[in-house]
């Protein structure tokens, strides 16, 4: 008994240090990664660790972050939307058509995205039908980009306001207004998701969606909520590309769908509801439009780097919904005192 006790004494602490190392790699291993990533870019270019650099890296990543940070709330839900890169090119063109006719810029940035809400909300009510959130924004996506290339006729119109443009273009000294913008949707979300009485029954809902019930949430208003957010955010992004490229496209957001997921993912946003984090999305975007920087700077074939994305994608899958669950499961169990002899 007092050998037992003696060795159990000495084993204990290091099984510990095992649990706690495992489980800060299953919940920042994205942060560690994003800086591995940094750390041996910045030794393989000297492009690399620059400040233009990092700048036109946020830049191009944040239509990315705003779209996600509206995924995150719909995945919190256990929902997908695949419909978010078709609500770009809608928007786009939408932009175009509207300031062609005369609306000045202060006015059309609202509709689009009232339009970009009705089109989230019109996915989340069908949702809340009983179809499921894959079905339902799939189809989205075909039709949103449908009538995209009908009501431009498959052309690009270019965008001539320079308010409108500067959306996309302008910024504060090096500061661009993406990235600002960005900032702002990063920083709102995150209070919401965690100092708010929506985000708490938003991961409720997605975490045990009949318990939620019970307890009186109103899921239906949630669900429609969620995607109402994402597709608004969608819109957002819509007019930061249409302004960046100064054109409303039906080619707009193309994929655009799968960057978002793929952020959220990495991020470790659970697939199946009730668990998710901002500043993971965030993380996520960034590390997924680093890898393709850096990938650039070296000189990699652009398709290349389509390949490693979607494998990207595939191990975040791999990691968010297999090895979190078993190191977790594992730290528990070993966490459990051994029965003395």
């Amino acid at each position: 008994m007092v050998s037992s006790t003696f060795s159990r004494q000495f084993r204990l602490p290091a099984r510990i240090d095992r649990q706690r190392m495992a489980l800060i790699a299953v919940h920042y291993g994205m942060f560690m990664a994003l800086v591995l990533w940094m750390i041996v870019m910045s030794l393989a270019s000297e492009h690399f660790l620059t400040a233009t650099n990092f700048l036109n890296v946020a830049r191009q990543a944040a239509p990315i972050v705003i779209i996600a940070v509206g995924m995150t709330f719909v995945m919190a839900t256990s929902g997908i939307d695949l419909s978010v890169g078709s609500l770009v090119a809608l928007v786009s063109v939408a932009s175009a058509a509207l300031l062609t006719s005369g609306l000045p810029t202060a006015v059309v940035v609202p509709l689009i995205l009232l339009i970009g809400g009705a089109a989230g909300a019109v996915n989340g009510a069908f949702i809340c039908l009983g179809l499921p959130p894959f079905v339902v924004t799939l189809a989205a996506l075909v039709y949103l980009r449908g009538i995209a290339f009908v009501s431009s006729n498959g052309y690009a119109v270019p965008i001539k306001d320079s308010a409108f443009v500067a959306i996309g273009r302008g910024g504060i000294g090096d500061l661009h207004f993406p990235v600002m913008i960005a900032a702002v949707v990063a920083l709102a979300g995150w209070f919401v998701l965690n100092r708010t009485r929506f985000g708490i029954h938003t991961l409720a809902s997605g975490g045990r969606e009949e318990a939620a019930r019970v307890m009186g949430l109103n899921i239906p208003r949630i669900k429609i909520a969620v995607y109402a957010i994402t597709g608004a955010l969608a819109a957002l992004a819509g007019i930061i590309v249409s302004g960046r490229l100064a054109n409303g496209s039906p080619n707009a957001g193309t994929m655009m769908e799968l960057d978002v997921i793929a952020a959220v993912v990495l991020g470790g946003t659970s697939l199946f509801g009730g668990i998710a984090t901002i500043g993971g999305t965030v993380v996520g975007a960034l590390l997924l439009n680093f890898i393709r920087n850096g990938l650039n700077l070296l000189g990699v074939n652009p398709f290349w780097v389509q390949v490693i994305t979607g494998v990207i994608l595939l191990l975040a899958v791999l990691v968010n919904t297999v090895v979190n669950r078993r190191v977790e499961e594992w730290a528990r169990t070993s966490a459990e005192p051994e029965d003395e002899a």
